[in-house]
């Protein structure tokens, strides 16, 4: 016999060992029901429930007190086949499936030849005339601080 525990509220009764199977009925806490067996891991216990086709249930072990005495192991039912399979909707599917389109390479072009620049020696740059450039810049020079001399001078 197995009792369930009194600090359960109810227990659920199953048409196999699992959670898998579909739930058959309920007992409360104190009910008794006769033992027929367990699953090969014990978990599970087989008990006469009467009112359901073939007339035996299975409750989990761990819920309800067992009488002592040796239980046997029983085959346990065919596990049942889901109400719904996950499947992914090929029409859905489709819309994520990109099939690249392939494309010609760009060919390869070589690039123009390089041009370095040559500059001339700042040396050897004069004015027409034979003017040397050093003497340009110290003549605009003079010319500046006359300018400045005069506007400081003004300003008194």
């Amino acid at each position: 016999m197995i009792t369930v525990r009194l600090d359960q509220d109810q227990i659920n009764v199953r048409a196999g060992p699992g959670t898998n199977y579909e739930k058959v009925g309920v007992l409360l806490p104190g009910q008794q029901a006769p033992a027929k067996g367990k699953s090969a891991g014990g978990d599970w216990i087989m008990i006469e429930y009467l009112g359901i086709p073939g007339g035996v249930a299975w409750v989990f072990s761990s819920l309800v007190s067992v009488t002592p005495g040796a239980l046997p192991i029983i085959e346990p039912p065919p596990t049942p086949t889901p109400l719904y399979t996950l499947t992914i909707d090929p029409t859905l599917a489709a819309q994520f499936i990109v099939t690249p389109i392939p494309t010609r390479m760009p060919t390869f072009t070589a690039p123009p030849p390089l041009v370095i620049p040559t500059f001339q020696d700042a040396t050897q740059i004069q004015l027409p005339g034979g003017i040397p450039m050093g003497l340009v810049i110290i003549g605009l020079g003079a010319i500046g601080v006359f300018i400045g001399l005069f506007t400081l001078a003004q300003g008194r």
